[in-house]
């Protein structure tokens, strides 16, 4: 089976926005394979720590919040 990593990626950093709490953390309780490759990708700090958050990087937390408001967020037609 071939998986489409992109795709697990950008589910998890939308579903890390989902947690985010202080600012620019988010509890990182998903995939390691997957957190590994958004570090990699200069979305969050090194998630290889005891803590139990992960460091958004700046850009990371623009592209979190874009992907979860794109999959997750309902259209509000009243205009408000």
């Amino acid at each position: 089976m071939n998986i489409n990593t992109n795709a697990i990626d950008e589910a998890v950093l939308a579903l890390l926005y989902l947690t985010l709490h202080d600012y620019d953390r988010a509890w990182k309780g998903h995939d390691w394979d997957a957190m590994d490759r958004l570090y990699e990708r200069g979305f969050i700090c090194n998630p290889a720590n005891k803590t139990k958050s992960v460091v958004f990087t700046e850009e990371g937390l623009r592209e979190s919040k874009r992907l979860f408001e794109r999959y997750f967020v309902i259209a509000d037609n009243k205009g408000e």
